[in-house]
């Protein structure tokens, strides 16, 4: 019988949360566990296992990272939507590694796995980044691979402490972003 008031919400959320404070790599049932106060076999009557754990989070994640997005660029296109998208998503990974991790980490299962429908919201959020740039359509899915791989990057150095440089973070955040915009504005057909 499961532990009253224990829930996968539940568990998934305290896996989240372990993740971000010991790092995605040390993610264990485990600690999990000990998170809630309950022993590790408990975890086993709402989760299926550590990978089924991990596949929770990554669409607990993809959510919030599309929610954070969303919200930072609602009302706003072209560079204010670029700039409040990328300070938006940049927050999120230093706020959240953890699940920011699986999130990347995670494979869809199938056609009714909910990480699609999760995914497809974070591909939404970095397409209204875009809106405003009029990009070709035939081109925005590169626009969107190197917007997601250029912040991706800068995100994930930033949280694991990479910059090493001596030189302001921020001040390289806004070059970044602008020469972003600046590429993004020489995509513009309706010019």
């Amino acid at each position: 019988m499961p532990r009253a008031g224990l829930t996968p919400a539940m568990v998934t959320e305290a896996g989240a949360a372990v993740a971000d404070e010991v790092g995605f790599a040390q993610l264990s049932m485990g600690l999990v566990a000990e998170r809630l106060g309950v022993r590790t076999p408990s975890l086993y009557k709402h989760v299926t296992g550590q990978a089924d754990l991990v596949h929770r989070i990554a669409v607990l994640a993809a959510t919030e990272l599309a929610d954070c997005i969303r919200d930072a660029t609602q009302g706003r296109s072209g560079t204010q939507a670029l700039t409040a998208g990328a300070q938006a998503m940049r927050t999120y990974v230093k706020k959240h590694p953890g699940r920011y991790a699986a999130g990347n980490a995670a494979r869809p299962t199938g056609p009714d796995d909910p990480l699609i429908a999760a995914l497809g919201r974070v591909l939404a959020s970095w397409a209204a980044m875009l809106h405003g740039y009029h990009i070709d359509p035939g081109e925005e899915i590169h626009a969107l691979r190197m917007l997601r791989t250029v912040l991706h990057g800068f995100a994930t150095l930033e949280a694991a402490n990479g910059f090493q440089i001596n030189a302001d973070v921020e001040d390289s955040f806004t070059w970044m972003i602008g020469f972003i915009d600046h590429g993004l504005l020489s995509l513009d057909g309706s010019r």
